[in-house]
């Protein structure tokens, strides 16, 4: 079987890097597998760039530009939407002339547009769309934060300042609904909440829609830590004779992170349980640009700043007593699959694809939403809870390990596949 699997990155973004590590495992599995991208940061010999540099860069400015003139120049909106106005027509590469499966992941920003993604359909291949976010059941937003119009139809979008029903978001609603009437994809959430909104939505309500989780390299976390890097700097700040509590993203402070709950929910630990706090260290990690909140904890706490080396970061998890995450909307979030891995137990809230990776009382703790009181109770029952790290560790191979992610797709080719061929 021969898989082309189509994505912007490689490397840059969480969509990119959970879709890498799905070739790999398709590939350890006999799928004959390959991923073209706009943008290649890896070394792998199946990971394939498209386009020239100047094509890659005009189709990012013509998409972002008309994004721009569209949403009254703002530049704080300007990533949080795309049009898929232009991209490459990857219908004659070789490697999708040759598949047997065409696999779409994250492909904005220039990568395929809405007529390039239709050609690639009519090439009568059966074709998987993979969704990191709510982009393909809503005009133009990759996260509604809170937004309902994409149950019926899109305009009047807060995210491009619009007060039109007839804006960009409705014109591109109008041309996706077009495209999935015309052709046939089968849409593969990675969770079972986005797979709801699939279904509460006016473009995906009627489509097949799977659910398959990412796949996660278990293998590379563990639940003893090993002091192999007690003497970095970044390491030397953290108390190892403390418990923790992990937070980490690439940006902290991102509208989507709520760092602002995080702050809140640990002062309110600090008013609850000072007895507690003596004991307990937070532990942040990854880039922040408002300092000010930092600023603003009252709890013990240390930033290490960005890591990017993921076996320091599979080191801070197996430190970890717990990690938390405040997203005010996450689809299904990795650092909590980390932290479990680690031996964590997570705290979250309940807002998004968090039910598919914590239990509530069990492997974990689910928050009433933004609700900061009930958080700090969370990290509370968390720290004073006796985890079996080994078991947490195991539970998130059985559910979200790399070989038992490509297992479940290489079923859905097969089923794909044999639909084609007019069997049952």
């Amino acid at each position: 079987m021969k898989v082309a699997m189509i994505c912007t990155s490689d490397t840059k973004g969480g969509a990119a890097i959970v879709t890498l590590r799905l070739m790999r495992a398709l590939r350890s599995q006999g799928v004959d597998a390959s991923l073209l991208v706009l943008s290649k940061g890896s070394g792998d010999e199946h990971v394939i760039p498209v386009g020239s540099p100047l094509g890659v860069k005009l189709r990012f400015l013509w998409e972002r530009g008309v994004i721009f003139a569209n949403n009254q120049f703002d530049r704080a909106n300007l990533f949080k939407t795309s049009i898929a106005n232009t991209g490459f027509d990857l219908s004659t590469h070789p490697e999708v002339v040759n598949a047997d499966i065409i696999l779409l992941s994250w492909i904005n920003q220039g990568m395929l547009s809405l007529k390039d993604i239709k050609k690639l359909c009519e090439m009568g291949k059966p074709v998987v769309w993979v969704m990191h976010d709510m982009w393909e059941m809503t005009g133009v937003c990759h996260i509604s934060f809170g937004c309902t119009r994409y149950y019926r139809q899109c305009g009047n979008c807060p995210q491009l300042n619009s007060e039109s029903s007839d804006d960009l978001s409705c014109r591109v609603w109008e041309k996706k609904n077009r495209l999935y009437q015309q052709t046939t994809i089968t849409f593969a959430p990675v969770s079972n909440w986005l797979a709801r909104e699939c279904r509460k939505s006016s473009l995906l309500a009627k489509e097949s829609v799977v659910v398959i989780p990412n796949a996660f390299p278990v293998e590379s976390f563990y639940t003893t830590p090993t002091g192999e890097y007690s003497s970095l700097e970044q390491f030397r700040m953290v108390d190892p004779n403390k418990r923790l509590i992990l937070m980490g993203a690439a940006r902290l402070d991102t509208p989507v992170k709520g760092f602002e709950y995080a702050v809140k929910s640990l002062n309110r630990l600090m008013e609850l349980r000072p007895d507690l706090a003596e004991n307990t260290q937070a532990v942040f990690f990854g880039d922040i640009r408002d300092h000010a909140l930092l600023e603003s904890i009252r709890f013990p706490y240390v930033h290490l700043g960005s890591i990017s080396d993921q076996r320091q970061i599979a080191e801070l998890y197996a430190m970890g007593k717990v990690v938390i995450s405040t997203s005010v909307c996450e689809n299904l979030p990795t650092t909590l699959i980390e932290g479990q891995a680690g031996g964590c137990l997570p705290v979250t809230f309940g807002n998004g694809g968090q039910a598919d990776i914590v239990t509530h009382l069990q492997n974990g703790y689910i928050a009433k939403n933004l609700d900061v009181d009930d958080f700090a109770r969370g990290i509370i029952w968390a720290l004073e809870t006796e985890a079996d790290p080994q078991g947490l560790h195991q539970s998130v191979k059985e559910r979200f390990g790399s070989q038992e992610i490509a297992s479940r797709y290489i079923e859905l080719f097969d089923s794909l596949l044999s639909k084609k061929r007019g069997g049952k």
